[in-house]
């Protein structure tokens, strides 16, 4: 799965534009390397948001099969990492 699908149908964020244009902006990270919106996301895959304010961390626990999932399941796909402040 994409990466700004991924980001998008476990509610890391609301839209799939906002995801795509943080990746083209380069604040998007998987396995500490920077990616474009293509990139293909894993299981155990480590992915990191970098904000004004401090970044995120997302450990990837499965892939959603469809395009949205409840946030209420969201803990069965990503486990969040924690937060580190610039």
């Amino acid at each position: 799965m994409r990466i700004d699908k991924f980001l998008n149908s476990t509610n890391i964020l609301k839209r799939r534009s906002i995801a795509q244009d943080m990746c083209d902006s380069g604040v998007v990270y998987i396995n500490d390397k920077a990616v474009k919106s293509a990139k293909e996301v894993k299981v155990g895959d480590i992915i990191k948001l970098v904000y004004l304010t401090g970044s995120k961390s997302y450990e990837v626990l499965a892939l959603p099969t469809t395009k949205t999932i409840p946030k209420s399941t969201s803990h069965l796909y990503i486990k969040e990492l924690g937060e580190n402040n610039a």
